[in-house]
């Protein structure tokens, strides 16, 4: 099952995020991932692990487990690299060991001090503040952005955790439309009015931490998932399926694209097994409403910034 973007290529809905992914487990995942159906990859320079990606990759292409063309790898541009977009590209495809990425992404709508192509830092100043660098603009970075795809090193380009206003502005310079924004939204943090305008003006909707974040956000933030919550744990009953599958049917539902992210093999199938199955209209009224407006993604925790006040 996928979605059309606007400029033709198709993107398999249910993908897998490597984030937070230890190089060492990289290789098993991703070839069982494959095995399971698994056709879609959402990578970052920031992982830091692009490299134990690509040679998964590779063998599963050398093995013959699937053809490149059936695959679809999406990476993104750290924001260090912002004044560099070419050298970053091309270092993600090397480590990637591919010839062109189906999606590249403007990872945060921030540029920050430059600290090396493909070091993915993120330099503070001397107040512990994230040191932003205000002479390049998210309009030259887009520009830039647009002539990997006229190069042919990239298929299609998006945005990720832009707001409705920088989304508008982006629609408003480019010359290469984005053809999806990848945002944080679950049942605690629905943000119906952004993903309505990006549907509206043909931008595909990718869900990171559709799942609230689990476990992993828990520790690393504090904060709490919507797997707990007890409406999604009685329609979990009902339909006779895992919570995150509820959670996860209900993005797809919502057209949205989900990249759930799990480093253990049963997690990996349950994710999967999403298409069997239908939400009643009346179940998804009743999750529309346990939105808390809850953002449990929250790198001001290192950043000593909150670039979402």
């Amino acid at each position: 099952m996928a979605i059309t973007l606007n400029n033709g290529f198709k993107m398999p809905v249910v993908g897998l995020g490597v984030w937070r992914m230890d190089g060492k487990d990289v290789r098993d995942l991703i070839i069982n991932s494959i095995k399971l159906g698994y056709r879609h990859f959402d990578c970052a320079a920031d992982y830091k692990n692009e490299a134990e990606v690509g040679e998964a990759l590779s063998e599963a292409f050398k093995t013959g487990l699937v053809k490149r063309e059936d695959l679809f790898i999406t990476t993104k541009l750290w924001n260090s690299d912002h004044g560099h977009v070419l050298e970053a590209c091309k270092d993600s495809l090397k480590k990637l060991q591919l010839e062109y990425l189906d999606l590249y992404l403007v990872h945060f709508p921030v540029a920050v001090k430059h600290t090396g192509v493909g070091q993915t830092g993120s330099p503070l100043d001397k107040d512990g503040v994230l040191d932003i660098d205000t002479t390049i603009s998210l309009e030259t970075t887009w520009h830039a952005m647009e002539d990997l795809v006229s190069k042919g090193l990239v298929r299609s380009i998006g945005i990720s955790n832009y707001d409705i206003f920088l989304t508008r502005d982006c629609l408003a310079y480019s010359k290469v439309k984005p053809a999806v924004n990848q945002i944080e939204t679950h049942p605690y943090f629905q943000r119906d009015c952004l993903v309505k305008f990006c549907q509206k003006h043909g931008i595909c909707v990718t869900a990171h931490t559709p799942l609230g974040g689990a476990a992993a956000n828990t520790e690393w933030f504090g904060t709490v998932s919507c797997l707990d919550d007890p409406l999604l744990k009685a329609l979990a009953e009902k339909y006779k399926k895992t919570v995150a599958q509820i959670v996860l049917r209900w993005g797809i539902q919502r057209n949205t694209v989900v990249i759930p992210k799990t480093s253990k093999s049963e997690r990996l199938k349950e994710n999967f097994q999403v298409f069997d199955f239908e939400l009643a209209k009346e179940d998804m009224d009743k999750i529309k409403g346990i939105d808390r407006k809850y953002r449990t993604n929250q790198p001001a925790k290192f950043w000593g910034i909150d670039l979402y006040a």
